[in-house]
């Protein structure tokens, strides 16, 4: 299986999934463009991949979605309320509607040699979700937008050999920053996104012996710096009431920008 965020953070996100026989991007919320350059980067293209799982409506994870859909007719798969939410808004311009899939959270289904799992997600969307992805006995997972996390989220990522997760911002630099006070409120309550301690704290329930990479995502630009959200998740990791330090997984910070490491495993 393979894994690599193309941009992940509060003004974009695209994340490739895939394995040998399936290719997939968890949400296209940068140009088409950049989707297609990081796709190359990685000795992928636009046209090779067999979908897009779409997590929710908001535009920093469905930006560029109309545009590479019609483009290359890639079936796009969502939730209900999220697809309705979707073509409600107009906002992704006109698009074949069969090209949208309808899946429910909890209901595995198959593209290519990948089984895939939505789960609910606590977020201002309409029906927001993440996904768990599952290739024989390996599986890996995205996990962004957050709001909270609960013991049903907690066991559904047990035994996952890569998990990329939100840690957006650090609560001190939000309530001291520039934001306006009803979206401090909005990012730090249930429905908004999980901070760099609860982030390390969720870790810390679902980490294992075998666990292969943890990767942080969907930072900040305004209210988080990649060490501190990286130091801070490893200094709840080691502090949680496990057997664990923050030190015994490799954990990186999925770059705003750029193309991260293409992870394999």
């Amino acid at each position: 299986m393979e894994l690599c965020s193309i941009a992940s953070g509060s003004s974009g996100n695209c994340i490739y999934a895939g394995t040998e026989g399936c290719h997939l991007l968890v949400d296209a919320g940068i140009s088409g463009k950049r989707i297609e350059a990081g796709l190359n980067e990685i000795g992928l293209k636009t046209k090779e991949m067999d979908g897009i799982l779409i997590t929710h409506e908001h535009s920093d994870h469905i930006k560029s979605l109309g545009v590479v859909a019609r483009k290359h007719g890639l079936p796009m798969y969502g939730t209900k309320g999220t697809i309705d939410a979707i073509l409600s808004s107009h906002s992704i311009g006109d698009v074949d509607a069969s090209l949208f899939k309808t899946i429910q959270p909890e209901v595995p289904f198959c593209i290519g040699d990948m089984t895939v799992t939505a789960i609910a997600t606590s977020h201002d969307a309409a029906e927001p979700v993440a996904y768990i992805m599952r290739k024989e006995q390996k599986s890996m997972a995205v996990i962004t937008d957050l709001g909270k996390y609960d013991n049903t989220i907690v066991d559904r990522l047990q035994g996952l050999d890569v998990l990329l997760l939100e840690a957006n911002h650090d609560v001190h630099m939000l309530q001291v920053g520039v934001y306006p006070y009803y979206l401090k409120q909005r990012i730090l309550g249930e429905r908004g996104h999980l901070s760099n301690e609860l982030s390390g704290q969720l870790l810390g329930e679902v980490l294992h012996d075998r666990f292969r990479k943890v990767v942080l995502g969907h930072l900040s630009k305004e209210n988080n710096y990649p060490q501190l959200a990286y130091e801070s998740v490893k200094m709840e990791i080691t502090m949680a009431d496990n057997p664990y330090k923050g030190s015994d997984f490799p954990i990186e910070v999925a770059k705003r920008d750029e193309v991260s490491e293409l992870i394999e495993f």
